[in-house]
């Protein structure tokens, strides 16, 4: 399955404005890159770039006075498989976890750990450490929060998720990654493409989507509270702590972002062999 994913982002600028963007595609998925997801602004900028400490891949920009369009597209081979399901993955002792992921267990900016604790305990501590203990955390998650964009915040946190019961897919995740990192179980935030693939219609209005991942046995799985389903066509842009880590823009200035437009659309291949 071929899928094109891409964005365009216009910011008006008050003054001359550094930003760091995490908007390429995250480099686990290079192989599966067909079209690499360029950025390019307009007006043009210098674009430098580095990676952070947890691997994403970041453009630096200064933005001039006005408007600036941010865009790429891009084009990924997808295996057309829904998330891997693994119902038999233990949940590992604390001690015998691997030193990279202990950092996934510590609360952060917007997962309060200390103040979510007791409730995670006194609803999960009765289910049986691992995959099963997960999927009772999405599963509450999942039915505790309503889904409203108009509702939406950038500051709620997992604890303010937890009692206001209503947020859009970043919400769900903190508040489950929260849950997780209390029952003792690594948990990190994804940021990336999210289509429609495989669904019934309605299809809601595209948006950068929120997933997260929890270390079982040897290695990352995936979860996604949000939807709390297994999906297809996910494309991983960044992953980290929190929301906080991954930003699609950080902007060091005044600034409106004026118009924010996301696509991720399965294409036949025929398409693609035509551009």
């Amino acid at each position: 399955m071929l899928i094109q994913v891409g964005y365009e982002l216009d910011f008006y600028c008050l003054q001359e404005t550094p930003m760091i963007l995490m908007v390429n595609i995250h480099y686990s998925r290079a192989p599966d890159i067909v079209k690499p997801d360029q950025l390019t602004t307009d007006p043009a900028v210098p674009i430098t770039a580095y990676r952070d400490g947890f691997g994403n891949w970041c453009s630096r920009i200064v933005a001039p006075i006005g408007r600036i369009r941010l865009k790429s597209r891009g084009l990924v081979r997808d295996s057309a498989k829904p998330d891997v399901q693994t119902p038999l993955a233990r949940q590992r002792p604390l001690q015998e976890l691997p030193e990279d992921t202990l950092v996934f267990l510590l609360g952060s900016r917007y997962c309060e750990t200390d103040l979510l604790s007791n409730a995670a305990w006194s609803r999960f501590g009765h289910i049986a450490p691992g995959w099963a203990r997960v999927q009772a955390i999405c599963d509450f998650v999942h039915n505790h929060i309503a889904f409203n964009y108009q509702n939406a915040r950038p500051t709620r946190t997992a604890w303010e998720a937890f009692n206001e019961g209503t947020g859009v897919c970043r919400d769900y995740a903190h508040l489950a990654i929260a849950f997780c990192r209390c029952m003792n179980i690594p948990a990190r935030y994804c940021t990336g493409y999210l289509g429609d693939m495989g669904t019934e219609p309605p299809y809601g209005v595209m948006d950068f989507a929120a997933w997260f991942e929890v270390y079982l046995d040897n290695g990352w799985h995936t979860f996604d509270a949000r939807n709390n389903v297994p999906r297809i066509g996910r494309v991983l842009i960044a992953r980290g702590r929190d929301a906080a880590d991954v930003a699609i823009a950080t902007t060091f200035g005044p600034n409106t972002l004026e118009s924010f437009q996301v696509w991720t659309d399965e294409i036949a291949e025929s398409v693609s062999q035509a551009r």
